[in-house]
């Protein structure tokens, strides 16, 4: 439920209006607006008279959300939110290009790739210290060795660092090494996972699972900001479909429909979603006009002996011409990469 004051309400009076609806059980949701004070109510509303608390003369007017996901709602937060990672900001009129390689692989091989990104233009340093792989036999990455390569390469470069956490034995070292905690494709619904996320003051990077539907997605956003962490920027990183010819279909329609759904910043994955990498240009700037918040891009120095996913990562040089082109993309769409 909402209840929208309006925007000269005393302080007082609203004071009191929380107060009454506290008593009857409701967290408040407090959003405060140009034109209005939104206040979104969760917890069993079924206790809630809409008339009662309608005639309040601080009151514009009282609705419903049909959705279960509350935090998370665009109805309950109009504006579209600005995630702050160290200085660096995701969303509003920010584009944000996340940049480097599927898996750590050595020293040499990630601060090479992290001195080129950061020449390119990109805003984020992305990559896997921990590999979540369908066979057992490949390469799992380096484990805290590659979380520590990483925390070298952002000392060379001042890029904040992007990893993806793949249990909560290590949730302790991601909150103090890592600037943004990515949370994978097949742990999106790993609801342990994300509430313990939820209670870490660090800004959380959740991936949309191969076959989960948009609410899906946006109800494991729910878990993590119910806990207190609002710090949370989705993923479009393609869906499971009958479709063979790309490792995953990317579902960019995913990206307007998320921003009529919720005020969340989004990016996209274009490696992942289609495995290939002379397929990440199109999808890149696909994403950009469909009005994404970012672009999460793979490069290596060596594609071709790479541990992880070399067939859809970028080359520094092609990664360098594909930012010459987004930031023209970003510029008609009204945005700013850095």
């Amino acid at each position: 439920m909402i209840v929208v004051v309006k925007a000269n309400a005393p302080e007082k009076e609203i004071e009191k209006l929380m107060e009454i609806l506290k008593q009857k059980g409701m967290e408040i949701n407090y959003s405060k607006g140009v034109d209005h004070i939104i206040m979104g109510l969760i917890g069993d509303t079924r206790s809630i008279d809409v008339d009662s608390i309608a005639s309040i003369d601080i009151v514009d007017k009282v609705l419903r959300v049909q959705e279960p996901y509350k935090k998370a709602n665009r109805t309950f937060h109009p504006e579209d939110s600005v995630i702050d990672v160290n200085g660096r900001k995701v969303g509003g009129k920010n584009f944000s290009v996340i940049a480097g390689p599927c898996s750590i692989e050595s020293e040499e091989q990630i601060l090479e790739v992290a001195k080129s990104v950061k020449e390119s233009g990109a805003t984020f340093l992305r990559g896997g210290a921990f590999k979540p792989r369908t066979s057992p036999y490949s390469f799992q990455g380096m484990g805290l060795d590659g979380l520590e390569l990483l925390k070298l390469a952002r000392k060379e470069t001042g890029l904040p660092i992007v990893s993806e956490l793949m249990s909560t034995e290590f949730l302790q070292a991601f909150v103090d090494d890592v600037d943004i905690i990515q949370v994978g494709a097949r742990n999106m619904q790993n609801f342990a996972m994300l509430r313990e996320l939820g209670m870490c003051d660090k800004p959380i990077l959740l991936k949309r699972g191969m076959s989960a539907t948009i609410e899906e997605w946006l109800m494991s956003a729910e878990y993590i900001m119910k806990e207190g962490n609002d710090n949370v920027i989705l993923c479009e990183r393609g869906i499971r479909t009958f479709e063979t010819f790309t490792r995953n279909t990317l579902d960019l329609s995913a990206i307007p429909a998320i921003k009529k759904k919720s005020h969340l910043p989004i990016i996209v994955d274009p490696s992942h979603s289609t495995g290939m990498w002379w397929m990440v240009e199109s999808m890149a700037k696909a994403a950009v006009a469909a009005g994404a918040d970012g672009v999460m891009i793979e490069v290596h120095n060596s594609p071709e002996t790479a541990l992880c996913d070399g067939a859809q990562s970028l080359k520094p040089d092609k990664f360098r011409e594909l930012m010459v082109t987004l930031n023209k993309y970003a510029e008609l769409e009204g945005k700013v990469i850095g």
